[in-house]
């Protein structure tokens, strides 16, 4: 489906912290550019019809105040649209209220970069448990079909894509970015241990392996 080693490298992610109204926030944050146009990558993310192509369907309005669902997945609200240079939204799912921001802008040396910020609050039990790997698995797993949509122009096959995410490719790239959110949350100020029981927590929830086990990520 995708090189996995390529693809992990190929993202940048961090782990922060950002005063929110409801206090101090735990920022997530994914980055990844793309051989293509500011505008055709806002295009890919923003337009109703291309994002079932790599993401999923999503209904409602996607105008800012408007509210927005993603099949089987988050709702929210959209709180703030600067074509083609980013938008933000509410991202609520389980119960649970965070907020997303993407940010677009022409790479150094050529193409266009995505930014991602997913924010959470602090005092979100899925963070205490899992860490930033809860949410940074999932949206790593997104850039996947972002990837592919953008060299190819085709729709990301969905069912195809959930097979491939349990195969023994599949369960590598999801432990490799258990592995690079367990590196970021480390550096942005995660006492080891406790960044580690939360990664391999992660790994076991994503993969169905043993969460006592040890990790045996590739290192690259």
């Amino acid at each position: 489906m995708i090189d996995v080693t390529h693809q992990i490298n190929a993202v940048r992610r961090q782990v922060g912290s950002r005063v929110i109204e409801a206090g101090e926030g735990h920022v997530v944050t994914l980055s990844q550019t793309y051989d293509t146009t500011v505008d055709d990558l806002w295009d890919a993310c923003t337009n109703p019809v291309r994002i079932p192509r790599w993401f999923l369907p999503v209904s409602g309005d996607l105008r800012p105040g408007g509210k927005y669902q993603l099949e089987g997945n988050a709702n929210g609200t959209v709180e703030r649209c600067d074509p083609p240079k980013g938008f933000a939204a509410t991202w609520e799912f389980d119960g649970n209220v965070s907020w997303i921001e993407v940010r677009l802008t022409p790479a150094a040396d050529g193409g266009a970069r995505l930014e991602l910020d997913h924010i959470a609050p602090d005092d979100d039990e899925k963070w205490a448990q899992f860490g930033p790997g809860a949410v940074g698995i999932g949206w790593d797993m997104a850039l996947i079909g972002l990837t592919l949509h953008l060299a190819s122009g085709a729709a990301v096959d969905a069912q195809e894509a959930m097979a491939w995410f349990g195969s023994e490719e599949g369960i590598r790239f999801v432990t490799l970015s258990s592995e690079r959110w367990y590196a970021a949350s480390v550096a942005g100020g995660e006492a080891e241990e406790v960044a580690r029981a939360k990664a391999d927590r992660t790994t076991a929830a994503y993969t169905g392996a043993d969460a006592d086990a040890d990790a045996d990520a590739e290192s690259d």
